[in-house]
């Protein structure tokens, strides 16, 4: 499937000189859903898979959708103040700024086989990030799966050893 014809962008978007990826428009459509649901599931059945990890927002979609079809567990990685609980963190920076990331502390357990998920690779801040917390809290990363990916960015240079699964790119 194309998924790129689900895809809207839009220009200048949270700022100035951004091409924004926006994927509500995939979502809209229920055969581009399940087509990128269906791919990550059957991608990571036989992987063992303990905890599907989240980075907000998006990344709950997908991430959700996966630990639900997989019978593991979800964890989300939220923006600071979000979760209830006693948390880590890890700034990074964005093509436009700053910000931070959370996790719950008791999150993972150590050694529990993981998969990171968001909608989105640009400039690899948020994913390396949230690569950062899962190593802190030792949980074993076997891929980061991604939507979408902005090559030119070099998000992907920012984050070393780990195995990133993409289905498209702009």
């Amino acid at each position: 499937m194309d998924l790129k014809q689900y895809i809207r962008s839009v220009p200048n978007w949270p700022i100035e000189g951004v091409m924004f990826r926006d994927i509500t428009t995939l979502l809209q459509h229920p055969e581009a859903f399940r087509y990128v649901c269906d791919e990550l599931t059957s991608r990571y059945k036989e992987k063992k898979i303990d905890a599907v990890v989240g980075i907000e927002a998006r990344g709950f979609i997908f991430g959700s959708v996966l630990a639900y079809n997989l019978g593991c567990s979800f964890v989300p990685i939220r923006k600071p103040g979000k979760l209830p609980g006693k948390t880590i963190s890890e700034e990074y920076e964005l093509e436009y700024g700053k910000n931070t990331l959370e996790i719950h502390e008791d999150a993972i357990e150590e050694n529990q086989n993981i998969v990171i998920i968001d909608d989105l690779l640009a400039t690899g801040g948020s994913l390396k990030a949230a690569i950062n917390l899962e190593e802190k809290l030792k949980g074993n990363i076997v891929e980061c799966a991604i939507v979408i990916e902005l090559p030119e960015l070099k998000g992907r240079e920012k984050l070393g050893k780990h195995k990133i699964f993409k289905l498209i790119e702009f």
